[in-house]
C-alpha cells in the first residue's frame, strides 16, 4: 500500500487556488501598512482628530479581508470535501476531518445555541459579533470537544498501542499488513516507540483540559478568598497577605517544581500536605458565599451549606488525601504534584488581582449604599464587590489557563509530575525532539496544539475585553 498524500483526490483542484490565496493575502498583509502611512491623513473633527486612510490602504485593506476569506473558505472546502469524499479518495486531512465529526457536530451546535440564546448569555452571547472572540471561542470549543472525544476520535490507544514496524514513519504511512480497514493508516505518523501520533495528540488534550481549568479555578478560589477580604479591609491583614503573595512570586518557579518531586520531599508528604491546605478554599469559599447570602433564610442556607460540606469533603479526602471511602475520587501522585504546583504558583497572582480591583471597587456608590444598609462585610465582597469586577477576572481567567497549558507543557517537556508515558503535550514534545531534524512531526504536532488552544485562549480573553467594555 501507498502511503496517503495530504490532501487526496482534492489536491490537484484545491492545493492551486489555496496558493495563490495565500500568495495574496501575503502581499496585502506587507502592502497595507506602508499604503497606509503613505495615503493616509489627519481629518480635522468637531471632537477629536481622525486619521482617515487613503485610497491606496482602503483597497489593500478589501484585498485582504477578500484573500483571508478566501483561504478560511479553501480550508473549508478541504475538510467538507475530505469528509464527503470516498474512502479511496481521501487523503490524510480529509480522514482526520472524518474522524472529528463529533467535534464539529458539537461545535456546530454549540455556536447555534449560542446565536439563539446570546441576549440571555451575558458577554458570551456577544462573543458572534467580535471577530477575535469569534475565532478564539471556536479554538477553545474545538479542543474542549476534541478532549471530550478523544475515546472515539483517536483511532489507536496513546500508551498501549505500539507497533515496531511504525518508528519515526512519516504521516500517511499504512500500518504493516495493511488490508484496507479503517484504521490502516498512522495519519500523522509514528513516533519514536510506534506509537499514533495523531491518537496521542488528541488523548493529550484530555490531560491539559483535565488539569489546566481545574488547577485555574481552584487557584482563583484561592485568590478571590483572600484578595476580597485583603482590599476591603486593609490593615495589617493586606499587609501579611500582600507579603507572602510577593513571597511566593519571588520564589523560583522551576525550583519549587523539582523540589516538589524530589523523592525525599514526596516521601515527606510536602505535596499532600500542600494540598490539603490549598483544597480547603473552595468549601471555605462557598460556605462563605452561601451565608452572606441566604443568611435571612435559615433552612435554605443550612441546606446549601451541609449539601457543599458533604459533597465538597467527599471530593476533599479524595483529591487531597486519596481517603474517599468509595473510592471513586482519586489523583495520582504524579498528577497532584502538577495540580498543587500550578494553583500554588497562580494563586498569588489572582490575589494582587482582585486585590486590586477590590481596592478600587470599595468605594463607590453602591458599596456606601450597601454599607448604609448594614449589610455585612462578605455580602458587600461577594454580591457587590465581586459581580462588578467580573470582567477583568474572566480576561485573566482565560489569560491564566492559557499560561497553565504552557506550564503543563514545561512540566511534561522537563518529565515533572506526569509519567514518561502520559500523552500529555508537554511529554510528547520532549518524546521527539531528539529526531525533530530528522523526524518532525511527533514533537511538531503537539506543539501546534499547544501554541493553538492558547492562542484561542488569548483571543477569546480579547473579545471578552472588548465586550465587557462596552457593557
Amino acid at each position: 500500500m501507498e502511503r496517503l498524500s495530504w490532501t487526496g483526490a482534492l489536491g490537484p483542484w484545491l492545493v492551486p487556488a489555496l496558493e495563490a490565496a495565500l500568495v495574496v493575502l501575503t502581499l496585502a498583509a506587507l502592502a497595507h501598512p506602508v499604503a497606509l502611512l503613505a495615503g493616509g491623513r489627519i481629518a480635522p473633527g468637531s471632537e477629536a482628530m481622525r486619521f482617515r486612510p487613503g485610497k491606496a490602504a482602503r483597497v489593500t485593506a478589501g484585498l485582504f479581508r477578500l484573500s483571508l476569506g478566501a483561504v478560511a473558505t479553501l480550508i473549508l472546502a478541504f475538510l467538507i470535501g475530505g469528509m464527503l469524499a470516498p474512502p479511496e479518495a481521501k487523503g490524510i486531512l480529509g480522514r482526520i476531518a472524518t474522524r472529528l465529526w463529533p467535534v464539529w457536530l458539537s461545535l456546530g451546535a454549540s455556536l447555534a445555541l449560542i446565536a439563539l440564546f446570546r441576549r440571555r448569555l451575558g458577554l458570551l452571547g456577544h462573543l458572534p459579533g467580535n471577530p477575535a472572540g469569534a475565532v478564539g471561542l471556536g479554538l477553545v470549543l474545538f479542543w474542549v470537544f476534541a478532549a471530550l472525544f478523544a475515546g472515539q476520535i483517536a483511532p489507536f490507544d496513546p500508551v498501549t498501542d505500539v507497533i515496531a514496524g511504525m518508528k519515526n514513519k512519516p504521516p500517511g504511512t499504512p500500518l504493516p499488513g495493511h488490508d484496507g480497514t479503517a484504521y490502516g493508516y498512522y495519519l500523522l505518523g509514528g513516533d519514536a516507540l510506534g506509537r499514533d501520533v495523531f491518537s496521542r495528540a488528541v488523548s493529550g488534550a484530555r490531560v491539559v483540559l483535565a488539569i489546566a481549568p481545574a488547577a485555574t479555578v481552584f487557584a482563583f478560589m484561592v485568590g478571590i478568598t483572600l484578595g476580597l477580604p485583603a482590599g476591603y479591609l486593609g490593615g495589617s491583614l493586606d499587609t501579611g497577605l500582600t507579603f507572602l503573595a510577593n513571597l511566593v512570586l519571588a520564589f523560583p518557579v522551576i525550583l519549587l517544581f523539582f523540589l516538589l518531586v524530589t523523592p525525599e520531599i514526596v516521601a515527606m508528604g510536602v505535596p499532600r500536605y500542600m494540598a490539603g491546605g490549598l483544597f480547603l478554599f473552595p468549601l471555605v469559599f462557598l460556605t462563605i458565599l452561601w451565608k452572606s447570602r441566604f443568611r435571612t433564610r435559615p433552612p435554605l442556607c443550612a441546606g446549601l451549606i451541609a449539601t457543599t460540606l458533604v459533597l465538597g469533603g467527599w471530593l476533599y479526602a479524595g483529591l487531597a488525601w486519596d481517603a474517599d471511602p468509595l473510592g471513586l475520587v482519586a489523583l495520582p501522585p504524579g498528577a497532584l504534584i502538577v495540580f498543587v504546583s500550578v494553583v500554588f504558583v497562580n494563586a498569588p497572582s489572582v490575589f494582587r488581582i482582585v486585590r486590586g480591583l477590590t481596592l478600587d471597587l470599595r468605594s463607590r456608590d453602591y458599596v456606601a449604599a450597601a454599607q448604609t444598609r448594614g449589610e455585612e462585610a462578605w455580602y458587600i465582597m461577594l454580591w457587590e464587590i465581586l459581580p462588578n469586577a467580573r470582567g477583568p477576572l474572566l480576561v485573566d481567567f482565560c489569560l491564566r489557563i492559557g499560561y497553565t497549558t504552557i506550564l503543563l507543557g514545561t512540566l511534561g517537556f522537563f518529565g515533572l509530575g506526569l509519567p514518561p508515558e502520559s500523552p500529555d503535550w508537554g511529554t510528547s514534545i520532549n518524546a521527539g525532539r531528539g529526531l525533530l531534524q530528522f523526524v518532525p512531526f511527533p514533537p511538531l504536532v503537539p506543539a501546534i496544539a499547544i501554541m493553538s488552544l492558547v492562542l484561542g485562549l488569548n483571543l477569546l480573553a480579547d473579545g471578552l475585553r472588548e465586550e465587557s467594555l462596552k457593557d
